[in-house]
């Protein structure tokens, strides 16, 4: 069964109060069973994709050494043997060890998207929407950004937050990169597993409208 579902987001201002009559709408139309679905298939996904894939071992043919047969066929009481780099020998070749290779799987961007609103919309009670951060882009200063979060965080400052905003900001991101339990975001490359970790969002306005609008 399809259902529409919407939220609306309150904005608030750099201060951390509530701006009167302005909202962020958040729509959903969505099966009742896919959004756990694609979530799951969006973090598999982004795992596999972040693996290098570079493990190698040798095989027999690889290992140094091996061209003489360490004894006669016959006669000594040993197994019969006919290269020191089998398998079976200690320095050997490795059977069916791994290989330089790919992980990378794709996912329909409306899977990606899709997965993306159902995250923001299963955690609305942790999302606080901001009318923007200028004042913080302007200069970079932690000192303001840690101020700006207990405004806006109050009780959850030191918990794991996750900032997300519209455009890249230099000043921003040297705000940011000081604090260990602060991660930063833009809305072109939004990261679904740091949604899921982050105890609180702080999402600008236009981050949120231009989610809405994909």
């Amino acid at each position: 069964m399809t259902i529409l579902t919407q939220l609306n987001y309150e904005v608030r201002d750099s201060q951390g109060n509530i701006i009167p009559n302005k909202s962020v709408p958040l729509s959903l139309k969505i099966n009742e069973s896919a959004p756990k679905y694609l979530i799951h298939k969006a973090i598999v996904i982004q795992d596999r994709n972040r693996r290098q894939g570079n493990a190698s071992c040798k095989t027999r043919s690889e290992v140094r050494g091996g061209g003489k047969k360490p004894w006669k066929q016959k006669g000594t009481g040993q197994a019969r043997s006919g290269s020191s780099n089998s398998p079976l020998w200690k320095g050997g070749g490795v059977t069916f060890g791994p290989k330089p290779r790919s992980y990378e799987k794709k996912i329909n961007i409306k899977e990606k998207q899709l997965a993306l609103k159902t995250a923001f919309f299963n955690n609305m009670h942790k999302v606080v929407v901001i009318e923007n951060l200028s004042a913080i882009a302007s200069q970079p200063k932690t000192k303001d950004l840690i101020q700006l979060l207990k405004k806006l965080l109050l009780s959850d400052v030191d918990k794991k937050a996750l900032i997300v905003a519209h455009e890249i900001n230099e000043n921003l991101t040297r705000s940011t990169r000081n604090l260990p339990n602060v991660e930063l975001l833009y809305s072109h490359n939004l990261n679904l597993k740091e949604i899921l970790l982050a105890k609180r969002i702080v999402i600008t306005q236009d981050a949120l409208t231009n989610l809405t609008q994909k």
